[in-house]
C-alpha cells in the first residue's frame, strides 16, 4: 500500500457506502431510455451488461480524483501541441454485444481527427476512445474492465484510491502496462506521485506542478 496515502487512513477505507443499485433482467431499450431519461443527471453512472444494470452515484473523493487525472492529460496534451477530443462521461454501447458504460473522463488522442466534429459516434464503425480514466473506490458488482474490452477501449487508467495501473489490451484482456501508449510521458509511478501530492497541495498549484513537470521533460528530450 502506498505510504502517503496509508498515512491518510487509506482514502478506500474511509469513504461512506457508495449509493448502488442493481437491476436484473433489464431490456437493451429499457437501459436506452435511462439514458436519456438520467442525461439532466450527469453524476449518474449507468453500466449495462447483458440484462443487467448498476445505477451508481459518485462521492466527492471520486469526482475529485478522476477530474484530476482528466486535467493532467489536458495540461499535458496542451504542452505537447497535440489535439485531443475531451468526451468526459459519454455514455458508449454496443447494442450488438448488449454492453455499455459512462467512464469517468475518456479522450480521443491518437484517434481525434476520426471523430473530429462527430455528434454521433458509432463504435460499431468508428474507433473507440484512446483513453479512459476509471476511478474505482468502491467495489463495483459489474465486470467494467471486461466492457472496456469488449469496446476494445486501448487503454485505461485505473485507480482504486491506493493504487493506479495503466491497463493496456491485449488479445482482447488488459494487461498491466508501465509506460502510457496514448501519454508515453507517463508511467504509472509519476502519474500516483500526481495523485500523492493532491493530498498536500492545492488543484491549482498541483496543475502548475505538473505543466512545469511537462516541460522540464520537453527540454529534456529536446537536448
Amino acid at each position: 500500500m502506498n505510504n502517503a496515502i496509508a498515512a491518510n487512513t487509506t482514502l478506500a477505507e474511509t469513504l461512506p457506502p457508495q449509493n448502488i443499485t442493481i437491476l436484473h433482467g433489464i431490456q437493451w431499450d429499457t437501459y436506452q431510455n435511462l439514458v436519456r431519461d438520467l442525461e439532466s443527471q450527469p453524476g449518474t453512472k449507468l453500466t449495462y451488461d447483458n440484462g443487467t444494470l448498476e445505477i451508481l452515484m459518485p462521492l466527492p473523493p471520486h469526482e475529485t480524483f478522476k477530474k484530476l487525472l482528466g486535467r493532467f492529460v489536458e495540461v499535458t496534451t496542451e504542452e505537447l501541441g497535440i489535439e485531443i477530443r475531451s468526451l468526459g462521461s459519454t455514455t458508449w454501447t454496443r447494442e450488438d454485444l448488449r454492453k455499455g458504460l459512462e467512464p469517468d473522463e475518456c479522450y480521443y488522442i491518437q484517434n481525434e481527427l476520426a471523430v473530429r466534429g462527430k455528434d454521433v459516434i458509432d463504435l460499431t464503425l468508428d474507433p473507440p476512445p484512446d483513453l479512459a480514466i476509471e476511478v474505482d473506490n468502491t467495489s463495483s458488482s459489474m465486470n467494467r474492465m471486461g466492457i472496456y474490452a469488449a469496446l476494445r477501449v486501448p487503454e485505461v487508467w485505473r485507480f482504486d484510491c491506493e493504487t493506479l495501473t495503466i491497463c493496456s489490451l491485449v488479445n482482447e484482456e488488459y494487461q498491466p502496462c508501465e509506460i502510457s501508449l496514448a501519454l508515453p510521458i507517463f508511467n504509472a509511478a509519476v502519474l500516483m506521485q500526481f495523485l500523492e501530492l493532491s493530498l498536500t497541495m492545492g488543484e491549482t498549484s498541483l496543475i502548475r506542478y505538473v505543466r512545469q513537470w511537462v516541460k522540464e521533460q520537453l527540454a529534456k528530450s529536446s537536448t
